[in-house]
């Protein structure tokens, strides 16, 4: 596709990358749904990028919803508010679908609890303003930090921290993603096409908080509907609309800033060099909430999809809520689901133990069945370079993983591993079957660990 007449400096689209089935069709047209408050909610005291949080309170403790009940003196991190009230029971251990054990504070509910339509109405429904005049940049900031938002994309990275006047680096562009370039996983595409006005409202307040001069909202041509809603609702503003290349990882911040006004992040950089923010699309929707109806975070959309599941559904969910009780609210599995992700099947983790927590980066639950999952017996590798052609980052996909599988970590550490985002794309492409990712995500953690030694 030639994008022509575009409104950014990009070339809508990076060089690199694959293109995996779509499968969006499964969730696309379903409606936000809000799920009633659940009986008990476990909230991990970490789930965000920085230090954990301490807990604010003890067992037995009567908590209402909205209430801190986690923070940290650390400068990177995110406090954690009550999405129910109730009661707080015994400091709680569990494990998340990526692997890691964490400390989380078990409430059960008690007393009046708000309704899903009340949830609903509060978080997503009537009129959000176009204009931020009124708001003072410190007063954004703070909300978001009170609110204790994160990346919602998936990295969860403490908003406030982008945005903080500290960086003493002049930014000049806020790219909002809305590219959803994940197979399957469709939650952004959903908001952007029923509740476009609550989008431009959080970008408004955002770039003011940033001192940015311009907006534009990057999404993929493959979702015109939300491209139409948002165009729509962006009218009488600057912001700009960016129409890029259906590809994968088209949503990862390097690559997006790339596509759209054509600036070269450096390798171990952050966007905040070359003068621009990213912000994802549900992420720019709690900001718009934090600042204007002071909620904190403690709800968000989730996709719950894949031909696993009887009902594919949008949910308005509780931070802290079981994958157990969203796939229920989604009519359970059916008899030949076979793997349950917490993400999209390029990025997300598989795991078995449905009382896992919902985490405030999880946008997604997908539900593969045993066809999905049919693949290839491993082989030696063949040289055939495919994995180098994929690489978006430019790495060599297969020595870090003959690194990491031998552990030889300071060969990994040359070959720059540290710089992999663990997109899949290498894997995806690999004849021989080899878990590049996997590998890669072991030699990553065994660095870590070595490095925690020292």
């Amino acid at each position: 596709m030639a994008f022509k007449n575009q409104e950014f400096e990009g070339k809508g689209t990076f060089h690199r990358g694959v293109h995996p089935p779509e499968r969006k069709h499964f969730s696309a047209d379903a409606p936000i749904e809000a799920l009633p408050a659940p009986s008990e909610v476990l909230i991990p005291l970490q789930q965000h990028i920085g230090a954990p949080c301490k807990s604010l309170v003890k067992p037995k403790q009567e908590v209402a919803y909205g209430d801190v009940i986690g923070d940290s003196d650390a400068m990177i991190s995110a406090r954690l508010h009550a999405p129910i009230s109730g009661i707080v029971q015994k400091i709680a251990v569990t494990t998340l679908p990526n692997g890691r054990h964490m400390e989380a504070i078990h409430i059960k509910a008690a007393g009046i609890q708000f309704t899903g339509d009340q949830m609903r109405r509060e978080f997503l429904g009537g009129r959000w303003s176009k204009e931020v005049v009124g708001y003072d940049p410190d007063d954004v900031t703070r909300a978001i930090n009170d609110a204790g938002i994160v990346g919602l994309g998936g990295a969860a990275f403490p908003t406030h921290i982008k945005i903080s006047p500290f960086l003493k680096k002049k930014l000049d562009t806020l790219i909002v993603n809305g590219c959803e370039c994940e197979p399957y996983l469709t939650a952004d595409d959903r908001l952007m096409r029923d509740i476009p006005e609550i989008v431009i409202s959080g970008a408004l307040l955002s770039r003011l908080a940033l001192g940015a001069d311009n907006i534009i909202i990057g999404i993929e041509e493959n979702k015109p509907e939300a491209i139409a809603a948002i165009r729509k609702a962006a009218g009488g503003t600057t912001i700009k609309v960016a129409v890029l290349k259906t590809k994968y990882p088209q949503g990862s911040e390097k690559h997006l800033i790339k596509a759209v006004v054509n600036r070269t992040v450096p390798l171990g950089g952050l966007p905040s060099d070359v003068k621009v923010a990213v912000s994802n699309v549900t992420t720019i929707t709690a900001v718009a909430r934090a600042v204007i109806r002071g909620l904190p975070l403690t709800h968000r959309v989730v996709c719950v999809t894949g031909a696993g599941i009887h009902q594919p559904k949008h949910i308005l969910a509780p931070i802290g809520i079981s994958y157990r009780a969203l796939i229920e609210f989604c009519g359970g599995l059916t008899p030949d689901a076979a793997r349950v992700l917490s993400g999209g099947p390029m990025m997300g983790f598989a795991f078995t133990d449905l009382d896992m927590p919902l985490t405030k980066g999880t946008g997604g639950v997908t539900v593969l069945t045993r066809d999905d999952i049919k693949k290839a017996t491993e082989t030696a590798c063949l040289r055939c370079g495919k994995c180098v052609d994929a690489c978006p980052m430019n790495l060599v996909p297969s020595r870090l993983a003959v690194a990491a599988r031998h552990r030889d970590m300071p060969l990994a550490e040359k070959y720059k591993i540290r710089a992999c985002m663990e997109c899949g794309s290498c894997a995806y492409v690999c004849p021989a079957g080899i878990p590049l990712v996997q590998l890669i995500r072991v030699g990553k953690a065994m660095i870590m660990a070595s490095s925690a030694r020292k």
